[in-house]
């Protein structure tokens, strides 16, 4: 008998190291900002401060530009799925990225509010602490839904417009992140506070590519960085709440006039091609150009292909 309860207790010691070594091994506190920026926010990172936060921005190229790039990331992104993109604009053209709240190194809104329409106060606030008098303002994903409420906002102010799988119609996405699917749970906030296996963020970046093999571990590192941002996976929550509750403004779409480029990777899943189709059917004179090949993220997938469509678009020498 002594001999089978040491064999349970030798069974059981054994499951329970097995459990402590893999709550260990996703472990995954809030990082201290410093840490973060010493890798994330080299130069030309900046931080300015706007709204009571201090906001981590880029700000490259000729400051003699009368229209300046400003470019809005997607949720859970951060201004760097737009590096491939300012290099090979910034020679020529004034480029601007910034995190928004909640997401990158800005950190978390001081309100707690991710609704679009605080979205656009930022943004519009961000163009009025650089003085900007007029811009070119893309967006991919949550940054394109920004970007035309922006532009319908700030008219005078936008002159041309870059959506890049764009949020605004209502969709059944084919495929949602897994991260986005456990951040959807309000319930597992206390867990996902904690705990962030690398495994989840890796998933997700190959579910939103259409090439998953151009997911690099580097890749991983910076997405993974970003969301232990403290604040950040708390603010991924909410900003999914804030979608679900928000208002349908599609209809606002054809109201759009100014000059329009419609990018899109043919195998996103996230938001299928056919919002493509519709943005550049409501938008009067908009082109559109759809990548096969490519996914939700196809300015970070493939940035030379894409870019030079953008180059086209503004005029630019090939």
């Amino acid at each position: 008998m002594a001999l089978i309860y040491r064999a349970l207790l030798l069974i059981l010691a054994g499951l329970l190291f097995f459990f402590v070594a893999g709550i260990v091994a996703v472990w995954a506190p809030d990082r201290p900002l410093p840490e973060l920026q010493a890798r994330w926010a080299q130069p030309p990172s900046q931080f300015v401060a706007i709204d009571g936060l201090q906001v981590h921005l880029r700000d490259e190229g000729p400051r003699d530009d009368p229209a300046p790039i400003v470019l809005l990331h997607g949720t859970a992104d951060s201004l760097h799925t737009w590096d491939g993109w300012a290099a090979r604009l910034r020679g020529q053209r004034r480029v601007i990225r910034f995190d928004l709240p909640g997401f990158g190194l800005t950190g978390p809104h001081a309100a707690d509010d991710y609704s679009i329409e605080a979205y656009v106060r930022f943004v519009a606030a961000v163009l009025a602490q650089l003085r900007l008098e007029h811009v070119v303002l893309g967006g991919n994903s949550l940054g394109g839904e920004i970007a035309w409420q922006t532009a319908l906002a700030l008219p005078q102010k936008v002159q041309q417009l870059i959506l890049v799988d764009a949020a605004g119609y209502p969709a059944a996405p084919r495929e949602v992140p897994l991260a986005f699917r456990l951040a959807g749970t309000p319930a597992a906030l206390p867990l996902l506070e904690r705990l962030l296996p690398r495994g989840l963020v890796l998933a997700s970046l190959r579910s939103v590519y259409g090439d998953p093999s151009r997911v690099t571990p580097e890749l991983v590192d910076r997405y993974y960085d970003m969301a232990l941002r403290a604040g950040n996976r708390r603010a991924l929550v909410q900003r999914l709440q804030a979608m679900a509750g928000g208002v349908d403004a599609s209809a606002r779409i054809a109201s759009l006039t100014l000059p329009t480029l419609v990018l899109w990777g043919a195998q996103d899943r996230l938001i299928p091609v056919a919002a493509a189709q519709r943005f550049s059917h409501d938008i009067a004179g908009a082109t559109r150009v759809v990548f096969d090949g490519l996914g939700h993220l196809p300015q970070q997938e493939d940035p030379e292909r894409t870019v030079s469509e953008v180059r086209r678009f503004l005029g630019m020498a090939p």
